[in-house]
């Protein structure tokens, strides 16, 4: 790990900055459980490591919560050097003035390292990464061998009709969740449509400006939420609310389900309850679809404006460290996130430790997010993305629950969206996309 000297990255905001010295900087993150304790390990390993800086690290309950109270910290004055924010609101501190390119300021960093599908969506339309991605995930799918073969199954169904056609299968065989999902926009929406190369709204999904309109109540999106319903209502998916866990993952975990879409995320926590009876593979596919890259999910560390030298320095610090091999590929094995860079990946290949169920989801997940990929799978650039992921789980929630049909829900969730974004580009009027 190369540690880059202040002063050969130092951009015109820093100017005039002191010498070096030790600094002591905050970083806010919004993940919990296990995930958090990860993040704890990197900040204490950190510390011991070196004894020129010193990092805090401050959970703050959830993604969106840390999102809002860094953005009220910083018109405050009380904002942190460094932050944690998820993918959907990349547009949102994109356009915000709060934050600096973290490529501006470590210019000589090995960027070109990180693989494709995770630079893509924090990246500038000129290709610069405006944040350093940190907990890399994407959609992977997810089955209980034990459960399946109980069934007659000793394969795990590539395409959504071999899906359903497993899931009738357990269903005959006395299974009562055959396959879970929560239905959350990242799952059937936003990663459905990037590998399946929809779109979901114009302009290559935002990245083209701001007058992007959503498009998704029409075509294979629309397709897929009219069968999630229908599949729902045969008995064959169950919802957060349908489970006895109150949970999807917790349900597969607990073996109450067989079947699961989820984040790679979610891979430390099944295979510590499930062991080797858990197996991976791709997000299944309609057949007859070209497959294409899935999009990261999870979140990059962000840097944030209105701090000295000293603390910046600290910052490059530690976002050196946590991009070094050997940490990323322990984040790994803790967490089941990805490792980011190419180098972290092959790291662990070398060390034959990739072809372990430990670190199942690193060579797979890394393969999802390098498929072909095209303008539709780039990546989400909208504006007020995190509010309109609730529009789009309100509504959807109402279909679900009977209290309108689905393409009605799918249109109400677009013509919201749309209004979301006028104002979006309303308050930005003017302003060109980084």
């Amino acid at each position: 790990m190369t540690k880059l000297s202040f002063a050969a990255c130092a951009t015109a905001f820093l100017a005039g900055a002191s010498s070096a010295h030790a600094a002591e900087i905050e970083f806010w993150y919004g993940n919990t459980g296990k995930i958090e304790e990860a993040i704890q390990t990197h900040c204490a390993a950190f510390n011991d490591a070196q004894s020129d800086h010193k990092i805090t690290c401050v959970g703050q309950g959830g993604y969106e919560a840390g999102m809002q109270k860094a953005i009220a910290a910083y018109r405050s004055a009380q904002h942190p050097v460094l932050i944690q924010f998820f993918d959907a609101g990349t547009l949102d501190l994109m356009l915000s003035d709060a934050v600096v390119p973290v490529q501006e300021i470590m210019p000589d960093a090995p960027w070109d390292d990180y693989i494709n599908g995770a630079r893509s969506y924090y990246e500038t339309s000129s290709g610069d990464l405006f944040s350093q991605p940190y907990n890399g995930s994407t959609l992977i799918f997810y089955a209980n061998m034990e459960v399946l073969r109980e069934a007659g199954i000793e394969e795990v169904p590539q395409s959504w009709e071999g899906v359903m056609d497993a899931a009738r299968q357990l269903k005959a065989a006395g299974v009562e969740c055959p396959f879970t999902s929560d239905a959350h926009p990242w799952r059937v929406l936003e990663q459905f449509s990037a590998r399946h190369g929809a779109p979901i709204a114009t302009n290559n999904n935002g990245y083209g400006g701001l007058d992007a309109e959503y498009t998704f109540n029409e075509g294979p999106v629309a397709d897929h939420m009219l069968n999630l319903s229908k599949w729902r209502e045969e008995g064959l998916v169950k919802l957060d609310q349908d489970t006895v866990a109150g949970k999807y993952n917790a349900a597969f975990n607990a073996g109450e389900c067989a079947m699961m879409e989820a984040s790679t995320g979610s891979y430390g926590a099944a295979y510590a309850a499930l062991g080797d009876k858990v197996r991976i593979t791709m997000a299944p596919m309609y057949e007859g679809v070209e497959r294409r890259n899935t999009l990261i999910g999870g979140a990059a560390i962000w840097v944030m404006k209105g701090h000295d030298g000293a603390d910046y320095e600290a910052a490059i610090s530690f976002l050196n460290f946590v991009r070094d091999e050997d940490q990323q590929i322990e984040f790994t094995r803790r967490t089941g996130y990805m490792p980011v860079t190419k180098a972290a990946l092959a790291s662990l290949v070398a060390s034959g430790k990739a072809d372990t169920l430990e670190f199942a989801t690193a060579e797979m997940g890394v393969a999802s997010l390098n498929q072909p990929g095209d303008e539709n799978s780039r990546g989400i650039r909208l504006g007020f993305y995190v509010q309109f992921r609730e529009v789009f789980k309100e509504e959807t929630q109402k279909a679900f629950n009977g209290d309108q049909t689905m393409q009605a829900a799918l249109d109400n969730a677009v013509s919201r969206g749309n209004e979301l974004l006028r104002r979006f580009e309303q308050t930005y009027r003017g302003v060109k996309l980084p």
